[in-house]
């Protein structure tokens, strides 16, 4: 790495999440220039899986995609002179820094290879009031990663980090930034949050996507970093997708909260930054803000929740809520023993007088949990299948019920950054730890953005008002984008003209928002105002229960929270539509 260079810094992207398309990491090494290439591999999700990995086989825990990637891409990065960093290192980087070290002395390579670790806290979880989960990982900081580049190093990979400090840190070991350059820091934060989740960059996931005029392989983000911070958001030309204002912005709302977005290096203020078109397919990014850090670091908690099991019945037909009634009373009275949790649902999609036998049917499921497997295993799958003559006119299941299978819990811990050593592996083995930030800063709510002037009360002379709006999709003029937190939910929603903005800050408060989406009304529901992408994010607290790995609902990851709101129908001013 060129310290201190006045040039940009070209960073790539390669991987969204573990099973992301195999085949990037060689299209982004081959398909343009590149300084570095990073991967992010870890979710919430994905540390469960890990845990259960290294539970079988202690030599696991880490991402082995990303080393199957490198049998073919190790050589090329060599050659190109491009760096690798990567968080897919798990819950156990030194592992994964030997196997990359076992595959370049096969492949007759000599790469120099440095990892960072400290964030499992498993050792100490007890110790530290974090309880006795499976997983205990802090989520660390760039500085690691930048010091191992700083000396010298081909291969980075890391254990838990902030998904965008492998961006973060290969920006300020090529710039030289100090601990305290905090707007700098900020503006490559966001160029991270960007660009790490691969295609969502590009077009992927997109509200519009009828816009993307090519969505046959969406090219991988790219982010030219410069020396103070701000940024170009791009992919290699001739690549799939697109990257516009509005692709860039879906991804910023993505899996935040409010203004102030913290990591264990800086706070960004998602409220200071301002996208501006720079040619076709390159979005720049500037005027991003920084504060320091707080002085607490999260982890991330994952534990072994019990056990689940589940069975759809179709109901098909006419009386269906006396089928479903039947069926219910059916199954619960042939249970030997009450599972801890009981569910059901049912999705009304039928059509009266349908065409076809699946529009004039429903979906029932029922999902058990319970720490005991067995009373949610044999026994329940049993007890369900054991009713198919002896039911409701029509009897029959998606699938048959299996054996119990576990489900995880996640939830959000938080340390004291003292009780964290980082520690950054060089390439030649010296050990070297990272101290936290010297300067901290209590997380607090930023002060609220000031609405902008709503737009003229719509009534003209003779016309009555609501000859001047219409009851249409929400989706007609706005865009929206949600995910998870743990078990809460996001919900980004962002409009194109300032005249709409004007119409949404002052429409879509959280009680209509409540009312669009009835699964929230019982929830506490915070809305944050971010004026400068004219949108407003919504948090949407226990809506996903204890997270993705407990499949409390039918999206467990919020996905397409936001696509259901922009279906639901609001007045809107004829003005913009």
């Amino acid at each position: 790495m060129s310290a201190g260079s006045s040039e940009p810094i070209r960073i790539g992207n390669a991987s969204g999440f573990y099973g992301d398309r195999f085949s990037a990491f060689e299209e982004m090494l081959t398909g343009g220039p590149l300084d570095v290439l990073t991967g992010d591999y870890l979710a919430e999700l994905t540390m469960l899986i890990l845990g259960r990995d290294r539970l079988k086989d202690p030599s696991l825990g880490y991402a082995k995609t990303f080393l199957r990637q490198l049998e073919t891409g190790l050589g090329e990065a060599l050659d190109r002179g491009v760096k690798v960093v990567s968080n897919a290192g798990g819950l156990n980087p030194s592992g994964l820094a030997n196997a990359i070290q076992e595959l370049a002395d096969k492949l007759g390579l000599h790469p120099k290879i440095a990892y960072v670790e400290g964030d499992d806290l498993l050792p100490r979880a007890k110790e530290l009031g974090l309880g006795q989960p499976l997983t205990a990982n802090a989520y660390l900081g760039a500085w690691g990663i930048a010091e191992a580049l700083k000396a010298g190093a081909d291969v980075v990979v890391t254990g838990r980090v902030t998904d965008a400090s492998v961006i973060v840190g290969p920006a300020a070991a090529h710039h030289d930034w100090k601990r305290d350059q905090y707007d700098e820091l900020a503006g490559a934060v966001v160029a991270g949050h960007v660009i790490e989740c691969g295609c969502q960059a590009t077009g992927g996931n997109y509200a519009f996507f009828n816009e993307v005029r090519d969505f046959g392989r969406p090219g991988f983000p790219i982010a030219e970093i410069h020396p103070d911070g701000s940024s170009v958001i791009t992919k290699h030309e001739g690549t799939g997708g697109v990257v516009t204002i509005d692709t860039v912005k879906a991804q910023l709302l993505y899996e935040i909260t409010g203004s102030r977005y913290a990591g264990p290096d800086v706070t960004a203020r998602m409220d200071s930054v301002e996208l501006t078109a720079d040619g076709q397919d390159r979005v720049r990014i500037t005027g991003v803000q920084g504060e320091p850090p707080p002085p607490t670091y999260k982890v991330s908690l994952n534990s072994v929740g019990g056990f689940r099991n589940e069975v759809d019945f179709v109901l098909t037909g006419l009386d269906l809520e006396a089928k479903a009634e039947l069926v219910r009373r059916q199954l619960e009275q042939g249970l030997r023993k009450k599972p801890a949790e009981v569910k059901w649902t049912v999705a009304w999609t039928e059509k009266p007088n349908a065409e076809t036998e699946e529009q004039a049917s429903v979906l029932l499921r029922c999902v058990v949990k319970d720490p005991d497997p067995k009373v949610v295993g044999r026994a329940f799958s049993s007890a369900a299948i054991e009713l198919a003559l002896a039911s409701y006119p029509g009897f029959h299941v998606t699938a048959p019920p299996e054996d119990a299978s576990p489900y995880g819990v996640f939830t959000a811990g938080f340390v004291e950054a003292g009780e964290i050593e980082q520690v950054v592996v060089l390439p030649d083995g010296t050990r070297r730890v990272i101290e936290p930030s010297a300067e901290t800063r209590v997380l607090e709510p930023a002060e609220e953005a000031g609405l902008p002037m709503p737009l003229p009360q719509l009534v003209a002379a003779g016309r009555p008002a609501r000859t001047l709006t219409r009851e249409v999709p929400l989706g007609r003029v706005a865009g929206a984008r949600s995910g998870d937190k743990g078990g809460d939910a996001n919900v980004g929603v962002w409009v194109r003209t300032e005249t709409a903005w004007r119409w949404l800050a002052h429409t879509l408060t959280v009680e209509v928002f409540q009312d669009l989406l009835p699964e929230t009304r019982d929830l506490r529901v915070t809305r944050h105002v971010l004026p400068n992408l004219w949108a407003l994010n919504f948090v949407v607290e226990g809506l996903l229960g204890e997270g993705v790995a407990s499949q409390a609902r039918f999206d467990p990851q919020a996905k397409a929270v936001g696509e259901w709101l922009r279906s639901r129908y609001l007045d809107i001013p004829e003005v913009l539509l």
